[in-house]
């Protein structure tokens, strides 16, 4: 029996709707009935049935999810559509835009130039970038006539690589929380067009304030983009160049990348007009060839190309023989770097239960957060509705693709509850 009729046995949960692709579809990972790892059939279908009402209630377009346990695949299914307007079916091999999904591969790859000797947490990233070396930190104050005025003062510490990493840089997105005149800064600045060249952005960043001193506030923003800079300069190469020689290659992650080659656009995932607001959110234009390699956000991927990337951090850094990271690198970047002297901020993206390590937010115990999991466990997400986490304790990595950004919380939570319910022992 082939790879790919297998697929289609009862072993695996909701693999009929993967129609004609089946003939050429291969697993990621290899394939078990869900009771010979400890998880039900019966209970899995009911991510099926919520996912399916969810896309013919019009509250998603369609989904991919892949949920493996003790290595072995138990749950795969496409789901809807990939392109609402187009009329055409989602499938399992659909590419999506992951967003902040971009954040963990570039934080592992960082890793692995510590583990080269060419990097180090403690460096100062102006050793790699010197428009850093001198920065200023925005104070917001008051006139005389009570209006909000900025004033400028000189960071108290450098920018390290760790800073980078765990998001403790000062740096900003600028559109979360209340706007300030810090934030008013980096929207004029215009940095979010994606028209950058990775250098050039990073040097404009270091024109701008910090929000916060270094090494103080957790705050979500330009951090990892800054991250992929120093990943350039330190391996000597661009940052496209360097993933796929470190990671992609390796792990046969064939469908990830910035942008989508031309041969594969039809494979494209695209959002759909919300029915509740009848609003479109409009996404990156991944369609043309990508010159911002933009380390927080830039790359497109698949379920099975991501959950290849998570079950090697489940495994220590290591991959059908082929290893990224020692299994003691894998447990540092995924433990709690936010000490009691460092605020977790007002938008604390996380949640509560949470740390943050280099790259994953972090469970720090099995209560707190509204939605299951284990003391150890990680993940991450992406804008336009992806997600991930990686549970060692239940030896669980899950991936899930939409491109659906009005309710990809609700979806991820839902995902969450049904997985681990289908866990029986």
């Amino acid at each position: 029996m082939t790879l790919a009729m297998r697929r289609i046995t009862p072993l695996l949960i909701g693999l009929l709707s993967l129609l004609s692709s089946v003939e050429t579809f291969s697993a990621p990972l290899p394939l078990a009935a869900p009771e010979e790892v400890g998880m039900s059939s019966k209970r899995l279908n009911r991510i099926t049935e919520r996912f399916q009402k969810a896309i013919d209630d019009g509250n998603l377009p369609g989904a991919v999810i892949n949920i493996a346990r003790e290595g072995k695949l138990v749950y795969s299914n496409a789901l809807g559509w990939q392109d609402v307007g187009a009329g055409i079916k989602m499938d399992q091999d659909s590419i999506f835009r992951i967003y902040s999904m971009t954040k963990p591969i570039v934080s592992v790859a960082a890793m692995v130039l510590v583990e080269q000797g060419k990097l180090s947490l403690t460096d100062p990233i102006s050793k790699y970038i010197p428009a850093f070396e001198k920065m200023s930190v925005g104070v917001e104050v008051k006139d005389e006539q009570g209006n909000p005025m900025l004033t400028l003062e000189p960071a108290k510490k450098a920018i390290t690589v760790q800073d980078l990493l765990r998001h403790t840089s000062g740096l900003t997105y600028g559109v979360f929380g209340q706007m300030n005149q810090v934030k008013k800064q980096y929207v004029e600045a215009n940095l979010r067009s994606q028209n950058w060249v990775l250098e050039d952005f990073v040097n404009t960043l270091a024109t701008l304030p910090l929000q916060y001193q270094p090494g103080t506030t957790w705050e979500y923003g330009h951090s990892t983009d800054v991250l992929g800079r120093v990943i350039e300069v330190a391996s000597g190469t661009t940052l496209d160049k360097f993933l796929e020689k470190s990671i992609f290659n390796r792990l046969v992650m064939k469908d990830t990348s910035f942008g989508v080659p031309h041969a594969k656009h039809d494979r494209i995932a695209e959002n759909t007009v919300d029915r509740k607001t009848g609003e479109k959110i409009e996404l990156i234009n991944v369609n043309i060839p990508m010159v911002f390699f933009a380390g927080g956000h830039g790359l497109t991927s698949t379920a099975d190309d991501y959950i290849r990337f998570c079950q090697m951090l489940l495994n220590g850094g290591e991959l059908d023989g082929v290893r990224i990271l020692s299994p003691k690198t894998v447990r540092f970047l995924s433990s709690n770097h936010l000490n009691e002297d460092i605020s977790k901020g007002a938008n604390y993206l996380p949640g509560p239960g949470y740390g943050f390590g280099l790259g994953f937010a972090t469970r720090l115990e099995n209560g707190q957060s509204p939605w299951p999991g284990s003391t150890g466990e990680y993940f991450w997400a992406g804008y336009a509705g992806t997600y991930f986490w990686i549970d060692p304790e239940e030896s669980l990595v899950v991936s899930l693709m939409t491109q659906d950004p009005y309710r990809r919380n609700e979806h991820r939570v839902l995902l969450r509850n049904l997985v681990y319910q289908a866990i029986i022992e």
